[in-house]
């Protein structure tokens, strides 16, 4: 079975772009509604992550991935995980702080936040604008494979 990244975050933090740039790919962007399964992805709606009654559904789905990142949105910071969401997974957890290109002033506060979700070092900030820091991201989870 084909191991892939699994991608958990809030609304319209950046999801369903990322899996398109891990992917290589153009899916066009829209809500998603059901788990996608991409060449190197899973994409997962954040209505899984917004119920706390559908995280089983995420905590199942991990168990076919080989790594799962955490979006942080710097732009809006807002608690959706609960504390310590990230030691509910098996495999690697990575945290990923998006939108950098905005709200800079809020880079201490993410990084507090992904603390206190249980997702350790290295985090990795990236901007989906112009591709900022993706390189990096993308060289360490595919150095891993």
């Amino acid at each position: 079975m084909k191991k892939r990244i699994m991608i958990v975050g809030p609304t319209q933090s950046g999801k369903s772009t990322l899996a398109n740039v891990l992917n290589e790919s153009s899916r066009p962007l829209k809500k998603t509604q059901d788990i996608i399964y991409g060449k190197n992805t899973i994409d997962t709606p954040s209505s899984y992550l917004e119920n706390p009654s559908m995280y089983k559904y995420l905590i199942a789905t991990a168990q076919t991935a080989s790594h799962l990142l955490i979006l942080v949105d710097q732009s809006k910071l807002i608690e959706v995980y609960p504390p310590a969401f990230a030691k509910s997974f098996n495999c690697p957890v990575l945290g990923v702080i998006t939108k950098i290109d905005v709200a800079q002033e809020f880079d201490d506060l993410s990084i507090q936040q992904l603390k206190r979700i249980g997702v350790n070092e290295p985090y990795f900030r990236i901007s989906l604008k112009d591709n900022n820091g993706v390189e990096a991201l993308k060289q360490y989870i595919f150095s891993e494979f």
